[in-house]
């Protein structure tokens, strides 16, 4: 999945997180981002369950909550046994440190990173989780293949820039696809042999497109991803 971008100490990590919390890539437990392993929501939920986790509590911070600006504060709470004082975690979110991807889930945004850090306090662990991240800036490494992809033919390229390559990095991440199988999805539906051929106006229109149907039924969207790795490894 991240190739060559692996080195000893990543890997050296990655079997410590394994072994320790019973973590697997295939279930889209962690991601490889930036050099280094980032914890999914869905991990932290499974070592939970895993763990027989007690329960969760979430509780809204009125004094540093404005609806309108869509700024929202939550406090989470997680009981590992039913005799445990409990985990605590905080986490924030608002325009200014999520992805333009998600502006107008804020609320949500917050409520799970407070959710993530009491699940990391909880079971003692210092590796930061994805849905904590802010905003990026810079490119996001979901893969080789999808570094190869976002890499301009040219010197305008027809990404146009970080901003349109980001918003795909981060519905890769975001709602955890395959970065290969994104590539030939976006070649079929831009009707291009190569993804650099398409133009910024094609690009464009299969990210919305992508994002609507990840929201809308990812179930049905990883279906169709996955029948492009099968049709791949049929031609081989």
């Amino acid at each position: 999945m991240w190739g060559s971008a692996l080195g000893p100490a990543a890997f050296q990590s990655l079997g410590q997180l394994t072994e320790q919390f019973k973590f697997s890539i295939a279930n889209g437990d962690l991601m490889f981002l930036d050099n280094g392993w980032y914890i999914t929501h869905a991990g932290l939920l499974g070592l939970a369950r895993r763990s027989r986790c007690a329960g969760i509590r979430v509780t809204p911070l009125s004094n540093f909550c404005d609806p309108a600006s869509q700024r929202w504060a939550f406090e989470a709470t997680v009981y590992k046994s039913k005799t445990c004082l409990g985990f605590v975690g905080f986490g924030d979110a608002d325009r200014s440190n999520i992805p333009p991807l998600l502006h107008g889930a804020e609320m949500r945004v917050a409520e799970t990173r407070a959710v993530n850090r009491a699940l990391r306090k909880a079971y003692g662990i210092g590796t930061c989780s994805v849905e904590e991240i802010g905003s990026l800036n810079r490119q996001t490494r979901s893969g080789p293949e999808l570094k190869k992809a976002a890499q301009p033919a040219n010197g305008n390229g027809n990404f146009g820039g970080p901003t349109l390559r980001d918003r795909l990095c981060q519905l890769i991440r975001h709602h955890q696809l395959d970065a290969a199988a994104v590539k030939f999805y976006a070649t079929e539906f831009c009707a291009v042999k190569e993804l650099r051929d398409a133009t910024r106006e094609q690009v464009e229109k299969f990210v919305a497109h992508l994002g609507e149907r990840a929201e809308k039924d990812r179930s049905e969207l990883l279906c169709q991803l996955n029948s492009y790795g099968n049709s791949k490894a049929g031609a081989a």
